[in-house]
């Protein structure tokens, strides 16, 4: 195969050189391209010979792991029901698997900040955040309320009480939605306009990947999050951090270098005409384990499953608390749950009876679908008879919305 290639060149070559070429820069040009052939005849041998290994090794493996399927054959691969989100591609089995690749995110329990932009008027600055720099204002994006970036570099901080002082705590979690039309978008470790700033404290989130030093990761199968809903999920647990976009987790750093102080968030490389939407944002203390909460308190409460508004569709970002649930009902084959649904205050009180009722069956629902035996399980729903904080705040509400699972 080298010597064709090296014949056929070097006869192409000749054949185009023209008289008035003199010998000794024809004899210089001849052994450039000899050596240009040799090299690249190198190369695509060596690839087809690596490719001839790959292929082996393949089919070796494959042999050892009984993974390989007989022509004409109805054997269906079985499924592990402990992983109740497996993944059901045929070509899976050729391929490395990881535990995490399910969504394991869980939020925290007790919420710090939270806007939701109920009764935000559009056109305004968002009322629960404070200006850096930039122009960002209320608006509406399919027929929901979103937080606009309007032009580059603009940054909005949340309007706390005291935000100088470190506000995140050793265990926390922060979630949103983010709309990205152009360019990048940051989240900063510290709050840009009352703390001190400092330089690679941010996590910076592209079409294609994103990047926190010294991790960085790009979007599954080569995907892209331009001009979509995608959920962002970030858990700190002293020093570790993981970061998850919709239900992967891209970033596991178990170090961190430096402490998270506070929160910011910018706009950063796009063009006027393509802002940045956000929406759903959310920062909450960590807590206990649900299973160690479960054996202090007989009961686990979460606020971490989420449903569409006004209705008992469970959203996607719910599954890492319902994975949780589901392992702890699997794990301990004798325990029953009575899945009970809260609302907060707001709205007519016969209604969000109801609509608890409603999202505690649909929570049971899920967990029945999982594997999980349904005379182990059942719901019931509280409205906003039982709160455990104060509805006179967003935070307040976020804390009264929430399911508990009760020992039976």
């Amino acid at each position: 195969m080298k010597l064709l290639f090296r014949i056929a060149f070097i006869v192409i070559f000749l054949l185009s050189a023209t008289q008035s070429i003199n010998a000794q820069i024809l004899k210089k040009l001849q052994k450039r391209v000899e050596e240009k052939i040799d090299r690249e005849a190198e190369r695509r041998t060596n690839k087809r010979i690596d490719k001839t290994i790959d292929n082996a090794f393949d089919k070796v493996e494959d042999s050892i792991d009984g993974k390989k399927k007989a022509p004409n054959s109805d054997t269906k691969p079985v499924n592990n029901k402990n992983e109740p989100n497996a993944a059901k591609n045929s070509n899976a089995a050729n391929k490395a698997s990881l535990n995490w690749a399910k969504y394991d995110f869980v939020p925290g329990d007790k919420i710090i900040f939270e806007d939701n932009l109920i009764g935000e008027e559009n056109g305004e600055f968002p009322s629960r955040w404070d200006l850096h720099n930039g122009t960002i204002e209320n608006a509406e994006f399919g027929g929901e309320n979103i937080i606009m970036f309007r032009i580059m570099y603009s940054r909005i901080v949340p309007y706390l009480k005291n935000p100088k002082a470190d506000y995140l705590p050793d265990v926390f979690t922060v979630e949103f939605d983010l709309y990205l039309s152009e360019g990048i978008f940051n989240v900063f470790f510290f709050d840009i306009k009352n703390q001190k700033q400092y330089q690679n404290r941010n996590l910076i989130i592209e079409e294609k990947r994103i990047l926190l030093n010294p991790a960085k990761s790009t979007i599954p199968d080569g995907g892209t999050i331009k001009e979509k809903w995608t959920h962002i999920a970030i858990a700190y647990t002293k020093g570790k951090m993981k970061v998850y976009i919709n239900e992967t987790r891209l970033i596991n750093i178990p170090h961190l270098a430096f402490d998270p102080t506070g929160i910011s968030l910018e706009s950063s490389y796009h063009y006027d005409k393509s802002p940045i939407y956000i929406k759903n944002f959310r920062i909450a203390e960590g807590g206990v384990k649900y299973y160690d909460k479960f054996l202090q308190d007989g009961k686990i409460v979460t606020n971490g499953i989420r449903f569409d508004v006004n209705k008992a569709v469970i959203k996607p970002e719910s599954m890492g608390v319902i994975n949780s649930i589901y392992k702890i009902l699997n794990d301990n084959s004798d325990l029953k749950f009575s899945v009970e649904g809260h609302t907060d205050s707001d709205g007519d009180k016969a209604l969000n009876q109801t609509l608890s009722e409603n999202r505690a069956q649909s929570v049971m629902n899920m967990l029945v679908k999982m594997g999980i035996s349904a005379n182990r399980l059942s719901f019931k729903g509280f409205g906003e008879s039982k709160p455990i904080a104060d509805n006179s705040s967003a935070e307040g509400k976020a804390n009264n919305r929430r399911v508990e699972f009760v020992k039976q």
